[in-house]
């Protein structure tokens, strides 16, 4: 699907899937990516650093973000930066989407 140009509804985007996560590339670019991704509950990433910080926007639901150690809940409508070379966790309390911006620079 050509997404450029159009308006669109983000959650419609990418499907919720029984004991998976789901990505959808929305941008791949030098410079940097834009992901959406739905993970159903229970699912996740396990700890990892990323060399450039992350701007994760939840789209629906709620995750534990957890960064060096540090839990936090987050839910639609709210963002959260994982910092670079910091190890970041995420796991779905509930179903939930989010937007992945990842910058290289």
């Amino acid at each position: 699907m050509d997404l450029i140009g159009k308006a669109l509804t983000m959650s419609d985007l990418v499907a919720y899937q029984d004991g998976s996560v789901v990505s959808k590339t929305l941008i791949d670019k030098t410079i940097g990516t834009v992901t959406l991704f739905s993970f159903d509950a229970g699912q996740g990433l396990s700890e990892h650093t990323a060399p450039y910080d992350a701007f994760v926007q939840v789209v629906d639901g709620e995750a534990e973000v957890t960064i060096e150690g540090s839990p936090q809940t987050v839910g639609a409508g709210q963002m959260i930066i994982m910092p670079a070379n910091k190890p970041h966790a995420l796991k779905a309390v509930k179903p939930f989407k989010m937007l992945l911006v990842m910058i290289r620079a």
